[in-house]
């Protein structure tokens, strides 16, 4: 038996709480939408999320300190739900604007969204229920981000056993901590994009050595993005901005040297013309065709990045699954009841809720197939791929988010195997003639919306039920808060990208030389899934990012062997490269801002460390959250009033530093107060 069985949790299994309660639901409700508009807002912009269960279990104690009676576990429900927000969210903005981008959809249509990310979350809870046991109970997975929350639930002041009341000070201070530094984040944004006395970007692009060098590089001043950087770590910040370096300061030169007369003549210019004739505006477009080639590097070794993270995680998830069906059959023969801390959802009933599933999964693959005469066939073959994809990737998710985490976990990387490998399915099947060039890439992007929504979904449930195991709390009332999170946030997705795609623009401007949100994922599946489709992609420059993943892979599994704490993760690198390298500098210099804090930690008690370590993550969270909160009521205004911003002000890049080296201090002194 593992160390892990004969763990006694904070509430043992005979102290019998009040935890499914009104106000616990409607908390979940609220926090799950919040932070799900909150997550669009950043993943947009930058292409990744953060786990928010660290500041949705500081709400949840600082909201229920108003109550007369409550206790740790009904913080811990609130806290399941809410990060189902954050978390289904992800696996809609990383699929759901291809549609857009390739002009499937005309804008973002409310229920076809509802129901892709609302079955797709639903069946990622669903799948990951029965491998509970096996990847929390049985094995010697970490969970790292789920220990974290459980911690910042147990420093709340609430004694071993189950006190009814929740511990006044230190739920006092977390909270107010993560409000002081949401409203850092919140003001920032506001001076920036609301009433743009700071400046969000610094960029230049230089012709150098009569046209033959050149040189492109950005720096973009966003607290969330140092926060991102502070959350992750140096080693993952530090492999982000290798890939931004390896995209834009090598490859966009080095591109222009090689292939100057292509990218001259695909921007419609004479290649014949003498480079000192170029004005800047011309030196920009051609700085920025260079750049597009070079992501595709970061294309291909994602795929590769993929395609090894699921060969690497074959023999664990199997295993995973025979332990939990042996679990099952023990159970149902041995007909004793199960401990409370240990009854997940019935099995029968989650077998009927996957079976039944089928159904709408069907009808959605059959109104997208709408115009091709073979629909029935092909969106029965399309559910058939869901099931079996969906059970596979959610199980790698939960895997992945007990080696390193839920925001770690390379979602997008396995997303876009699926992209892949089901567009040369699809192609194969109807192929690309007439309208079928749009229907077959349509048809993908909705499968890799329901699978990323259930990979998401799955990385996240595992957590919160590893938190959940820790502190006492039982499976299905936590699977049961998953579910209502899921829900809550399917609900305001759709309208929270229609406001942001209005309000600031979802991988294209809306206003001429007004910055937009990139979306780099969905622009990514997006490349791939209509060049599979004639389109047109560059395979050279995947061939290249696959030789560069491999190097990569190679290097990272010798530090591995080596035992060596600094990894090269090739789905980091991939999506720096993919990345505008100005979104790679702060994250960046805020995975080094976090390892100067570890460094003035070092004579420190682990208590100690501990405390600095929850404290930071939970400034960081509330700066990206408050940031990504007033980005979202920005958009809203810009929609109501499209006149009602005025032109930066002249001084604005001056004072953007200056107001960042203030957010970045407020974030640095307030994180090592902890440790008084």
């Amino acid at each position: 038996m593992n160390s892990k069985e004969k763990y006694t949790p904070l509430v043992p299994d005979h102290k019998i709480l009040r935890t499914f309660t009104f106000k616990a639901v409607v908390l979940g409700i609220l926090l799950s939408m919040i932070l799900a508009a909150a997550n669009a807002y950043i993943g947009l912009l930058v292409g990744m999320t953060v786990s928010a269960s660290i500041p949705a279990a500081a709400a949840a104690m600082g909201v229920f300190r108003l109550f007369k009676r409550t206790n740790i576990l009904e913080c811990n429900l609130v806290q399941t739900s809410a990060s189902a927000g954050e978390s289904l969210v992800a696996g809609v903005i990383f699929t759901i604007p291809a549609l857009v981008m390739m002009g499937a959809w005309q804008s973002y249509e409310y229920f076809p969204i509802l129901a892709i990310s609302l079955i797709g979350g639903l069946v990622g809870v669903a799948y990951t229920i029965p491998l509970r046991k096996a990847l929390i109970v049985e094995s010697d997975l970490v969970f790292p981000e789920g220990v974290a929350t459980a911690q910042v639930l147990q420093t709340g002041g609430i004694e071993r056993g189950g006190s009814e009341e929740t511990g006044e000070q230190a739920t006092d201070t977390g909270f107010n901590w993560l409000l002081k530094s949401c409203g850092v984040g919140a003001v920032y944004k506001l001076l920036e994009s609301g009433f743009r006395w700071i400046s969000a970007e610094v960029s230049t692009v230089q012709s150098l050595v009569s046209g033959k060098f050149l040189f492109m590089g950005s720096v973009t001043m966003s607290p969330a993005l140092v926060a991102i950087g502070f959350i992750v770590g140096s080693n993952i910040a530090s492999m982000i901005f290798i890939g931004g370096a390896i995209g834009t300061l090598i490859g966009v030169p080095l591109n222009w040297a090689l292939n100057s007369g292509r990218l001259l003549n695909d921007l419609g210019i004479d290649s014949n013309l003498a480079w000192s004739e170029l004005d800047q505006d011309t030196w920009l477009q051609v700085a920025n065709a260079s750049w597009q080639d070079c992501r595709k590097v970061g294309v291909g070794a994602m795929l590769v990045g993929g395609v090894w993270s699921l060969v690497a995680l074959i023999k664990p998830v199997w295993i995973g699954i025979t332990s939990s069906i042996k679990a099952y059959r023990a159970e149902r023969h041995g007909g004793e009841r199960l401990p409370r801390t240990q009854r997940d959802t019935p099995f029968p009933m989650v077998s009927g809720f996957l079976l039944l599933s089928i159904i709408p999964t069907y009808f959605v693959f059959l109104w997208a197939l709408d115009g091709y005469e073979g629909k029935i066939w092909v969106a029965a073959l399309m559910t058939v791929l869901m099931q079996i994809f969906g059970f596979l990737f959610s199980a790698v998710a939960g895997y992945i988010a007990g080696l390193v985490g839920s925001s770690n976990s390379p979602i997008s990387g396995v997303t876009i195997a699926t992209v892949v490998v089901t567009s040369v399915i699809l192609l194969k099947v109807i192929g690309n003639e007439g309208p079928l060039a749009i229907i077959g890439p349509m048809a993908v992007m909705y499968l890799a919306g329901f699978i990323c929504s259930a990979a998401s979904i799955a990385g996240d449930n595992t957590q919160d039920l590893q938190c959940g195991y820790l502190l006492g709390s039982t499976p299905w009332i936590q699977q049961a808060f998953q579910v209502i999170g899921v829900v809550a946030s399917a609900a305001v997705i759709p309208i929270t990208l229609t406001i942001l795609d209005q309000g600031h623009g979802i991988g294209r401007a809306v206003r001429e030389g007004a910055p937009f949100l990139a979306a780099p994922q969905a622009s990514l599946m997006k490349d791939i899934s209509t060049g599979i489709f004639g389109a047109g992609i560059r395979w050279n420059y995947i061939g290249l990012g696959a030789l560069l993943a491999v190097g990569l892979i190679v290097l990272d599994e010798w530090q591995r062997i080596r035992g060596k704490s600094f990894r090269f993760p090739v789905l980091a690198v991939a999506v720096g490269v993919y990345l505008p390298l100005g979104l790679s500098v702060p994250i960046f210099f805020g995975g080094l801002l976090m390892s100067w804090v570890k460094s003035r930690m070092k004579k420190a008690s682990s208590e100690q460390n501990q405390k600095v370590e929850n404290r930071g993550l939970l400034l960081a969270s509330g700066i990206i959250t408050g940031e990504a909160l007033m980005g979202v009521g920005i958009a809203v205004a810009a929609v109501a009033a499209p006149g009602l911003f005025p032109h930066e002000w002249k001084l604005a890049p001056l004072f953007g530093a200056i107001a960042m080296v203030s957010v970045l201090t407020f974030l640095v002194k307030s994180t090592l107060k902890a440790k008084n």
